[in-house]
This record gives structure tokens, sequence and C-alpha cells, in this order.
């Protein structure tokens, strides 16, 4: 049996309080690592640790280019371990090994521009409206919950822990039950770095043991999620109670709009990547693809044939697209709504079953599947599948089109495929979502703000700013005044 792995608990290397469970490579459902659940216990300690060392000099006392300097530290930690990292990724999720590599690239980008931001980073004299001095500065909040997804672990650990780190927050980590790894590593690399004992946390466990733990905790004074839109407003609920903010990063169900005048190699091109990379299991997998009545089926010509060329397989192999989705239990789901889709009268065009072949048979594999033939209110056209499941849909009246991919509880991304900018800007002002791709998919930077709308979520990760949603503002008045003011004395 696997050697159970240790975590970081209030600045020890222990095990959890709780019961030993085992993580599965799903390639072939070996087992990959065997730790101990967090508890309540565990969280409470982990929090009054980090409320204790967040004050200490260690910490407090560090000027912002000292916390820069740090995160400086840890992306070059990240990028020593680059490959090591990657390999252990791909065991936890399944993840193609060329994916995990940009995934650990992308942390360790995160940790490089935290860092300059955080050098760079300067307070405020405002306006003054009278005979006196403004200020504006902004202070850390404190101890902050992080709550993370399997599909990219190291990523969206990175999203949340550098902004928090460069605001001189302590923050507690609760990384999915099935991909816990990511977050142990990552807290090795910041203690290494420099990061002070107690500042950070990792609670391998169950959401409804340890997640909720932390969002109750009365010392935990921001929470940062991504996940599931349920979920997340079972913790924006919470959250209200005690009035602390939160970021929620949740689910989506974006369209893809390919129009008249698209190119249609790159139209083709970006939607095989927007849905079907990642297995599908991504938030903003282009999953409704909305083609216009004109090129309809010239796209929908190539669309087939190019996925007819996708190369599904062993995660570890230099070659394979698409790997394994992230456990049996989730493959049964998704092949439960595809069982729906053909229920309320859709046409499976290609996939819809799991491939076949010794080198699938131990592993949860799904072909890349595509549908038509379905109304955008079907449910399999308004609930998120997190899967490799494209809906094709065509359009020929923009108004109705825009309608329709609006009509949705989601609101997190969208693409557009069209050669006139003017078309591009009418239509991407008019939908409903947090990010417009235009003639691209699934590009992300750093440097720019994340999130949703309507229920794909609130507030933004990444972006300069993003270092302020782990602070709180405070203003300063100087008196300039030479004399006693003036009501006490008349």
């Amino acid at each position: 049996m696997t050697e159970p792995i240790q975590t970081l608990i209030a600045g020890q290397w222990r095990h959890a309080s709780g019961p030993q469970y085992t993580t599965e490579y799903p390639h072939d459902g070996s087992t990959v690592a065997s730790l101990h659940a967090a508890t309540a216990a565990d969280v409470d300690e982990a929090v009054q640790a980090a409320e204790v060392a967040r004050h200490r000099p260690s910490w407090a006392g560090l000027k912002r280019h000292e916390r820069a300097g740090i995160l400086h530290r840890i992306a070059a930690g990240i990028r020593e371990r680059g490959e090591e990292l990657a390999q252990l990724q791909r065991l936890d999720n399944g993840k193609p090994i060329k994916e995990t590599r940009a995934l650990v690239a992308s942390a360790a980008g995160t940790f490089q521009f935290f860092a300059a931001a955080c050098e760079t980073w300067e307070d405020q004299i405002t306006p003054a409206r009278g005979e006196f001095l403004t200020m504006s500065v902004h202070e850390p909040l404190g101890v902050v919950g992080a709550i993370t997804p399997w599909n990219s672990p190291i990523a969206s650990e990175a999203q949340k822990l550098a902004p928090a780190l460069a605001a001189g927050c302590a923050m507690v980590f609760k990384p999915a039950e099935i991909t816990p790894r990511m977050a142990i590593e990552l807290a090795h690399i910041a203690q290494k770095a420099g990061v002070p004992d107690g500042i950070i946390s990792v609670l391998p466990g169950k959401g409804s043991v340890v997640g909720d733990a932390i969002v109750k905790h009365p010392l935990i004074k921001r929470i940062a999620f991504t996940g599931g839109t349920n979920v997340g407003m079972g913790i924006q609920r919470l959250a209200a109670e005690k009035l602390m903010p939160t970021s929620l990063e949740l689910g989506g169900k974006s369209p893809t709009i390919v129009c008249a005048d698209a190119d249609l190699d790159h139209a083709v091109a970006g939607v095989l990547y927007g849905i079907f990379s990642s297995s599908g299991e991504s938030c903003i997998a282009g999953s409704r693809a909305f083609v216009h009545v004109s090129v309809y089926d010239e796209f929908k010509r190539r669309l087939l044939a190019g996925t007819a060329k996708l190369r599904v397989g062993d995660p570890s192999s230099e070659s394979t697209q698409m790997g394994p989705l992230v456990n049996l239990g989730h493959r049964a789901s998704v092949e439960r709504y595809v069982q729906l889709g053909v229920d309320e009268g859709g046409q499976v065009l290609t996939g819809g079953k799991r491939p076949q072949g010794a080198m699938y048979d131990q592993g949860s594999y799904y072909l890349p599947t595509i549908i038509e033939g379905l109304p955008n209110s079907a449910r399999m056209c308004q609930e998120e599948i997190f899967g490799p499941v494209l809906a094709l849909l065509p359009w020929r009246d923009e108004a109705d089109l825009l309608a329709q991919c609006n009509d949705n509880v989601y609101g997190l991304a969208s693409g557009i495929w069209t050669r006139d900018y003017k078309t591009a800007w009418r239509i991407g002002s008019a939908l409903q979502t947090g990010t417009v791709w235009v003639n691209t998919y699934k590009m992300f930077s750093v440097s720019t703000p994340f999130g949703g709308v309507k229920l794909s979520g609130t507030g933004r990760e990444k972006g300069r700013l993003g270092i302020l949603e782990y602070t709180s503002q405070k203003s300063f008045y100087w008196g300039l005044n030479d004399s006693p003011m003036p009501w006490a004395t008349s």
C-alpha cells in the first residue's frame, strides 16, 4: 500500500486527524496516494495558528518588497520542480501531460505576477476637500480560506494563494478531496521559500466537513471558492451570516457562436479545443455551439472530421490530446446526460460511448461526443455536464441567437467567430458573460480579471487589483488647520 503522505497543519507536517483514504489514477484505477482526511478540530487548530502567525513580526513586519521576494522564490521553486509537479498532477486527475505542464507553468507565472504587483503596489493620497490631507490605505483581511477544485488544482490554488500572500494574509486551504497533492506540494515549496510556519495550512477531506468548518470559523475573514454552483450558493449563505466577503467561480454553459463570415478552419479548431481539451472538465468549456445556417453543414462536416482525429488515450503520452474523465462516478454522470439528450430528441453525431480496447478498460474514458437536433431549452443544453459533450445548434437571426445564448442561468464565458470586428463587438457586448473570446478560445492571462455573472459566480480573480480582494480599506485624515476647529470655539 502507498505510504500515507502528510500535510501541513498549523506549521507542522503530520497526518490529519480523520480517516485514511486513497486517491486513484483515472487512467487505470491504480492507487496514487494515501492520506488522512482533516476534521473540524484540524481546521480550528490551523485557523488559530494562522491568526497567531499573521501577527508575528516574521510576517506582519515584512515590507511589501520582502513579501514580493518570497513570492518570486515560490515561482522559482515551482519551476525547479516543474516536470515532477506536472507528472504528479497527471496522476491526480488524469489530464494529459502537456496540459499539466501548462498548468504548472501558469502557477509559476501567477506567483511571479503577484510578486511584481505586490512590490509596485501603491496606496493613495486622495484629493483633499478642506484643511486636511486624506489618504487611502489597504490592510490584510487576516486569515482567509480557499476551497479549490479537482480539474485544475495547482493553477486554481496559485490564483488564490499568490494574491493572499501578497496582501499579507494567512491562508487555510481545502483542496478537492480526490486531488489533494498539488496543494500539499505547493505548501512544501512555500515553506522552503520563506513563508513562516502557520501562515499556510492544507486540509484535505470532504467539503461537508472541512469546507463547512472553514467557512463557519469566526476567524476566517474571506472565502475564495472554485467549484460547483450549488456548493457555492451554500457558501454564500453561510458567509452572509458573518457579513464575510467571498469570490465564487462557479459553473458554466458557455456558448460559442460561429457567424456566417467566420474562418471555418479557425472556428473548428477553436470549438474542438474549447469543448474537448481537458476532456470537457472545465467550467469555461464551450459546450453550446451556435452555427449560422449558411455554414452549418460545412462546419459540421469539418467538425466531425476534426473530432475523429482527436487522440484519446494514456495521459502520460506526449501525443495524447484527451485523457480519461476524473473517475468512474463522473463518467456515469456524463453518460446519463448523453442519454437524456437522446431521450429529448437529440441525435448523436459522434461519440456517445466509451472507447474500446485494453488500454481503456480500467480507466474512466469517454469519447468526444457531439449531439444535434436539440432546442436550446433542452436540459442537456441548459445544465452543466462537465464532460466532452457538445450541443450543435443552428441560428439564423441575431436577436434570436442572443436570446438563446443568454437564456441560461450561467454566465461565465463565451466565444465569437467572425471576420467583422463590428459584429464581434455588438454580439460580445450583448452576451451576459464575464469573458468573451473573439476568434480564439480558452486563452488566459493572469493580468486580466476572471469571473462570471448570474449563477457563474461573484467577484474576480487575477489582475493587478486581485490583491485588493484580500484587503480592507482604511482612510486617514491629517488635520492641517492652524486654528482649533471653529465649531468648538465659536
